[in-house]
């Protein structure tokens, strides 16, 4: 062995030595707010011990079951999330100052509708600001809470929705009923969901053929499993949390 071989072994072995010292001073967890393994990821549930639930509908064509919907929700005194297209508030403004002045959340599900991957960060900003201000215009409420249409995202989806001052949300109980299986079918498909749990979020659709029909049961079947419902402004974090890697909202320890 050459002297200079023997040199940088002993070398790297120090280098070594010192990296592992520096290691073990470090924290166990790192927290970031929504990069686990290096991905942005929207919010599909919450962390808590409250039994506390969301449900949500998204309003994109149809509008003829929504003020049916409403009437269900104010029956049961559940206050839900609506995230609306641009178009959908164009066509039916009198319908998002209904579900305003209902206590409901006005959510953002963009001006068009389009797959916002594919879209550049220009796009997507306006995709979600066009929508905002028109809702501001309407209520005065400027909305803080966005769903990717066809649930479609990556990182800079994310990223720009942030950046726009929105929580991306997802949902980890999908109801299917745009399938249009029947309302039994979305009944026992939500509450009976294997994700079904304390901080879900429950997509549905006010123009989905069986919603209206189911509504009613899901309510009273959830209560029954002792859930309440609150709209999905109340039920996030707003700061000082991190995600796991299935979208789970997680505060962090104090």
């Amino acid at each position: 062995m050459s002297k200079r071989f023997f040199h940088t072994l002993v070398t790297l072995a120090f280098a070594g030595l010192l990296f592992l010292s520096a290691a073990a001073y470090l924290p166990d967890i790192i927290t970031v707010s929504s990069t686990p393994g290096g991905r942005e990821l929207p919010i599909y549930c919450v962390e808590t011990e409250k039994p506390q639930i969301s449900i949500s509908f998204d309003a994109a064509w149809g509008n003829d079951d929504t003020q049916t919907i409403l009437d269900i929700l104010a029956k049961h005194n559940v206050k839900a999330t609506f995230f609306m297209t641009g178009g959908w508030v164009e066509s039916y403004p009198d319908d998002v100052k209904k579900i305003y002045e209902a206590g409901h959340d006005l959510g953002n599900h963009s001006q068009n509708h389009k797959y916002m991957t594919k879209l550049s960060d220009e796009e997507k900003t306006s995709e979600l600001m066009t929508v905002h201000n028109k809702v501001k215009e309407l209520t005065g409420y400027d909305m803080f809470l966005f769903r990717p249409p066809y649930g479609d995202y990556d990182n800079q989806v994310v990223t720009n929705a942030k950046k726009n001052n929105y929580y991306p949300i997802q949902w980890n109980v999908d109801s299917l009923d745009w399938k249009a299986y029947g309302a039994d079918d979305i009944v026992k498909r939500v509450t009976e969901h294997k994700n079904l749990g304390n901080g879900s979020i429950i997509l549905c659709h006010n123009g989905a053929k069986y919603t209206k029909d189911a509504l009613e049961q899901v309510i009273i079947k959830l209560k029954e499993k002792g859930y309440e419902f609150v709209p999905i402004s109340e039920l996030i974090y707003r700061d000082n949390y991190h995600m796991n890697h299935e979208g789970r909202q997680i505060p962090d320890k104090k």
